[in-house]
């Protein structure tokens, strides 16, 4: 375990069973049709990598940046959208890939902004949900694992853009962000 965490909430063998399981049903949801999956960068790219590799349908993908939270621990309450999709959505099923759904603040957003570019249809795909932080109705339509209050890093999560290559998920140790 990395000297920085508090403990280890998902190993990596979870992590690539749930992964699969997660592949598996969204294929089976889209057989037959061709999805786009929007990758959120830069938090997801782990989980995206994995995900898509298990997925058995066809997939274009693309990738997008927005943040509600700057460089602090907390949401700041307004959606940026950094980089924007290169690929028209228009009568297309998008998948948003993201690494946690927490405040729902931009996964809220993001979804709005793609039903209104007329996506055939907009799912949302999460590798953690945080109940306790959401400040929307956000549900994801795919999530791998609930995950406690804390503040968590590992598996693409990271603190100050470190951490992000650790290959289980963790809660961080409160004296590191504080």
């Amino acid at each position: 375990m990395h000297k920085d965490l508090e403990k280890v909430v998902f190993t990596e063998e979870q992590i690539k069973k749930r992964v699969k399981e997660l592949g598996e049903e969204i294929t089976r949801d889209y057989d037959g049709k061709e999805i786009v999956a929007v990758g959120i960068l830069k938090g997801a790219i782990v989980f995206f990598a994995d995900l898509i590799r298990e997925i058995k349908v066809p997939v274009k993908f693309d990738f997008m940046a927005a943040s509600s939270y700057g460089s602090s621990t907390k949401t700041s309450g307004t959606v940026r959208i950094l980089k924007d999709i290169d690929t028209d959505i228009e009568n297309k099923h998008v998948i948003i890939i993201e690494d946690i759904i927490d405040s729902g603040l931009t996964l809220k957003y993001l979804k709005e902004n793609f039903e209104h570019r007329k996506a055939a249809s907009v799912k949302l795909c999460a590798m953690l949900n945080k109940p306790e932080g959401r400040r929307t109705d956000i549900k994801g339509d795919y999530v791998g694992f609930d995950v406690p209050d804390e503040f968590i890093v590992g598996y693409g999560l990271d603190y100050a853009s470190v951490y992000r290559n650790i290959p289980y998920i963790g809660i961080l140790k409160k004296e590191i962000y504080s």
